[in-house]
């Protein structure tokens, strides 16, 4: 039996946990075998029964909108590209107004497909490129040819016009590498670089992580990329909340000015969705929350004990619940259940020791930038408010903040939409390459 909208109750919350972010694993198919792989995709497997079909995918995404509707919407797999039905979900997701990114393995992309994806309305694509060396690449992901496939793929994308990413997987055998394919992904125009730290899950469980100290050097490296590449291409750690530590060890003032909130996302503003259906906190938890097909989003997202518990960052045990940072990092609740089987046990990947900086909690000074409720400190008109509808919610705050400096500075005391427009063509002036959804937004004026 399913949950209707009137049995389902939000319970009061401190922080607005809404489900900005929501990691979908369309199918487990896949044409791939990487050993990593979380979801242990079925590799050149055929048409399963088991995944929800075009409407109730349809039917998802309605569930997901009456919690954020303007969510950030990552349709993967196993390989996504492998549903026929894969252009409908992005255009019923796109047309939602989501902000809609397909996860690929690029091998598959061709002239045809891409075109398939740009009218669709997905808003880029993300292709994981683990090394520079081929043979490297290919041993990881398990097939021949996997990374030259890839790597044409950028080629097409550019040709057709679609913005596109790069995506990393840190193991023992590319953490050196970092570098050469950050600047890769700057050389071939991509508008953003994600490296993402394992969790020894799914098929991986058998893989070894990297080792503590070596997980300290890629966050070290990060950091000192992002410095590098300030302004030119957005660059950013996945499933590492350790990340804010470290930017605040090497600038604590710009932990206050940038967008490093949190700690780790999963049930605060994060989830997964599996082929069948099952709500996860993260796709790094295998642990279902409940079934999309019987239960409502809204009712699992904010009801289930395990979301409430992940919430709770008093709950934190060992290192996790007295250090500092607790309320930036919390460390990896994935990672700290795949190695102790308690989700609020310490992260084992870290190794600093609290109290390094004292016994007091470092919080940040500025308001979440993730959060939906946007606060207008100058006059708008309500043409210039809807303009705001194309920014995803996640940014909007930002943005906000962004078109009032520019008004502030100029003595604007009413921000209709031509300084709307004005003021966004500076943001794209000064800071696209590190949000090039903004592009987006300004290029959409063009076509009123």
């Amino acid at each position: 039996m399913s949950t209707t909208e009137t049995d389902v109750q939000v319970p009061p919350v401190k922080m607005d946990f809404r489900a900005y972010s929501i990691s979908w694993n369309l199918t487990k198919r896949c044409n791939l075998n990487c050993d990593h792989c979380y979801l242990d995709a079925d590799f050149r497997g055929g048409f399963r029964t088991d995944e929800l079909n075009t409407e109730e995918c349809f039917r998802v995404v309605d569930q997901i909108a009456e919690v954020n509707p303007n969510a950030f919407l990552i349709l993967t797999g196993g390989e996504p590209l492998l549903r026929p039905d894969i252009y409908e979900i992005i255009r019923y997701a796109a047309d939602k107004k989501f902000m809609v990114v397909l996860g690929t393995n690029g091998t598959l992309i061709n002239h045809a497909n891409a075109k398939k994806i740009k009218e669709a309305g997905a808003h880029g694509v993300g292709i994981s490129i683990d090394s520079m060396d081929a043979i490297k690449h290919n041993k990881f992901r398990g097939v021949d040819q996997a990374w030259e496939n890839s790597t044409k793929a950028f080629d097409i994308l550019n040709e057709v016009g679609v913005d596109f990413l790069i995506q990393m997987s840190v193991s023992d055998m590319n953490y050196k590498e970092i570098p050469e394919v950050v600047a890769y992904a700057e050389k071939i125009g991509a508008m953003a670089f994600n490296l993402y730290f394992l969790v020894c899950t799914g098929r991986g469980q058998g893989n070894t992580d990297i080792s503590n100290a070596a997980y300290e050097e890629a966050l070290k490296t990060l950091y000192d990329l992002q410095m590098q590449y300030k302004g030119r291409l957005m660059i950013n750690s996945k499933c590492a909340p350790q990340y804010k530590r470290v930017v605040y060890e090497n600038d604590a003032d710009s932990v206050y000015t940038r967008t490093y909130t949190g700690g780790c996302p999963a049930a605060t503003h994060y989830s997964r969705i599996t082929p069948e259906g099952n709500l996860t906190p993260c796709p790094f938890i295998e642990e279902p929350v409940g079934n999309l097909k019987t239960s409502s989003f809204k009712d699992l997202w904010y009801n289930s004990k395990l979301m409430q518990d992940l919430r709770d960052r008093k709950k934190l045990e060992g290192k996790c619940g007295s250090c500092e940072f607790s309320s930036m990092c919390s460390g990896c609740r994935a990672r700290a259940f795949a190695e102790t089987g308690n989700y609020m046990a310490e992260d084992p990947s870290c190794d600093y020791e609290p109290g390094k900086y004292g016994n007091k909690e470092i919080t940040l000074k500025v308001e979440d930038t993730l959060g939906l409720e946007v606060e207008y400190r100058v006059k708008w008109t309500p043409e210039a408010q809807q303009r705001l509808e194309r920014i995803p919610s996640f940014a909007r705050g930002m943005v906000v903040k962004g078109i009032e400096r520019y008004a502030e500075e100029r003595d604007i005391i009413l921000i209709d939409e031509a300084v709307v427009k004005k003021s966004r063509e500076e943001m794209i002036e000064k800071r696209g390459a590190m949000f090039p959804f903004l592009k987006k937004f300004i290029n959409s004026e063009s076509s009123d």
